[in-house]
């Protein structure tokens, strides 16, 4: 079945997604021109970060269609119940037959009194693959994040006075052991620059007492050429 008005239609009426985890799921829909004239659709959405549309607007010529590519993004969860509270709204109107597909005017959708603006809500469905977990099984893989932190505090709330001063003092002295190990890290540093520091100094000493003595050699040398008796002619 499919949904429309007087200048398209679109099929199925209904976004069914394959949910599954970490997986991008994809739903095709194929938008039909019912008229002689060229009309231009637009695809909206109440959450257009979760969903990618492509085209997400179009120009469909008389008689002809066109399929959307309506990509749902990898999910971490699974959703409540498996219930999607998402809507999709298609807008459609004629437009004129020299209109640019690729740059149609921004306010080609806009309400006005001598413009006709037909609109198509979708709503959007999951469903799992054959041979997955039941509903219920789905349901407490979603709903378990959200019980956790329901579950901690009332693991509090019901835990006695000992019970709190017990935790609290277990996670005093990890907090110390952790600063204690930055500490000794910031230490460990510090020695191996001095370290480093060191050894420069006794290389460039080295170096320098290395040099100096060939340049003594080297003078030497010259003294004992020039000072030597030059021969009788």
């Amino acid at each position: 079945m499919g949904g429309g008005g007087t200048l398209i239609s679109i099929y199925p009426e209904d976004l069914t997604f394959l949910f599954e985890l970490d997986k991008p799921c994809y739903c095709n829909l194929k938008v039909v021109n019912n008229s002689e004239h060229h009309v231009a659709f637009k695809v909206k959405t109440t959450s257009p970060r979760k969903y990618f549309v492509r085209p997400n607007a179009n120009i469909v010529q008389p008689w002809d269609s066109c399929t959307i590519t309506i990509t749902l993004q990898a999910q971490k969860d699974y959703p409540q119940d498996m219930q999607c509270k998402d809507k999709f709204l298609i807008q459609s109107t004629r437009v004129a037959a020299s209109t640019d597909m690729d740059e149609i005017p921004p306010d080609t959708f806009n309400k006005e009194v001598d413009k006709v603006i037909e609109e198509i809500k979708l709503k959007v469905v999951y469903t799992v693959p054959s041979g997955s977990s039941d509903d219920s099984g789905i349901t407490s893989l979603g709903s378990r994040s959200f019980k956790s932190l329901s579950d901690d505090f009332t693991m509090l709330k019901n835990a006695s006075i000992e019970e709190i001063q017990t935790i609290q003092r277990l996670k005093d002295e990890r907090d110390n052991m952790l600063q204690q190990n930055q500490q000794m890290q910031r230490e460990l540093v510090m020695i191996r620059r001095r370290r480093s520091r060191k050894s420069d100094t006794g290389f460039s000493l080295t170096f320098a007492a290395f040099v100096g003595l060939i340049g003594l050699l080297v003078g030497l040398l010259m003294s004992l050429i020039f000072s030597s008796p030059q021969p009788a002619a």
